[in-house]
C-alpha cells in the first residue's frame, strides 16, 4: 500500500458522538482537510466520510433523518466510507445481542459487545493479515495494531465482502467496494495509521 498525496482531499467525520476528534487528528496528520459532519449540508463538501466508534444506539438517536437518508443514498451510490467499532454496527445488515436498528449499508452481521464490556478492552499488538489483505497492505505494514473497546464481532460476511485483517480467527477489517469497516479503533494507535491511509487511497482512486 503506497502512501497517496492527500493535499486538497476533504474528508468528513460524523461528529454527533464518540471519538470523532481522534479520527480528525489522524486524517490531519496524513495531510487532508477535515470537516465535522453534523448535517446533510456538510456532505456536499467532502469526498469520503468516517463513521467513528462511540455508542451506536446514541448515534442512531442523534442522527438527523435528512442526514441519514442522504448519507445512506451516497454510500449505496459508491461514496467512500470508513466505519470503526460502533460505526460498523450502524452500517451492518443485522445487529444481534441485543438486536437494534441499523442503516443496512454493508452485508455483514455483527454481535454487540462480543468481547466483553469496557473492563475487557484489549490491544492486539499484531493483527493477522489475510491473503486479500496482503494484496492491499505492503510489507512495510506487516505489523498493524488493534485497539478493541467494547468491540462488536463480525459473525457473517456477505458475498463480495473481503476480509483484510483478522484477530484470533475473527474478521476485524473488512471491505466491500467503497466501504471499509474495522471493529477496532485505528485512530487510537500511535504513529502512522495504515487503515486511514488505505481509506484515503480509496478516495483518491474513486475520483
Amino acid at each position: 500500500m503506497s502512501q497517496t498525496t492527500t493535499t486538497q482531499i476533504t474528508v468528513g467525520v460524523l461528529s454527533l458522538q464518540g471519538d470523532f476528534a481522534a479520527h480528525a487528528s489522524k486524517l490531519s496528520e496524513l495531510g487532508c482537510n477535515v470537516i465535522e459532519v453534523r448535517s446533510s449540508a456538510d456532505l456536499e463538501q467532502i469526498r469520503g466520510i468516517v463513521i467513528p466508534g462511540g455508542e451506536s444506539t446514541t448515534m442512531l438517536k442523534l442522527l438527523d433523518r435528512n442526514l441519514a437518508t442522504q448519507l445512506l443514498k451516497m454510500i449505496r451510490g459508491g461514496f467512500p466510507v470508513l466505519a470503526t467499532c460502533a460505526g460498523v454496527i450502524l452500517l451492518a445488515k443485522h445487529v444481534r445481542r441485543p438486536e437494534q436498528e441499523s442503516l443496512d449499508a454493508l452485508d455483514i452481521d455483527v454481535e454487540r459487545n462480543a468481547y466483553g464490556r469496557q473492563l475487557q478492552s484489549s490491544i492486539a499488538s499484531q493483527l493477522e493479515i489475510t491473503a486479500e489483505g496482503k494484496k492491499t497492505f505492503t510489507a512495510s505494514q506487516h505489523s498493524i495494531e488493534g485497539v478493541f473497546i467494547r468491540a462488536p464481532r463480525i459473525t457473517r460476511t456477505g458475498q463480495d465482502t473481503q476480509t483484510l485483517l483478522t484477530s484470533k480467527g475473527d474478521p476485524v477489517l473488512v471491505r466491500k467496494h467503497n466501504i471499509l469497516a474495522a471493529t477496532f479503533h485505528p485512530e487510537l494507535s500511535p504513529g502512522f495509521s495504515p487503515v486511514h491511509q488505505l481509506f484515503l487511497n480509496f478516495i483518491s482512486n474513486n475520483h
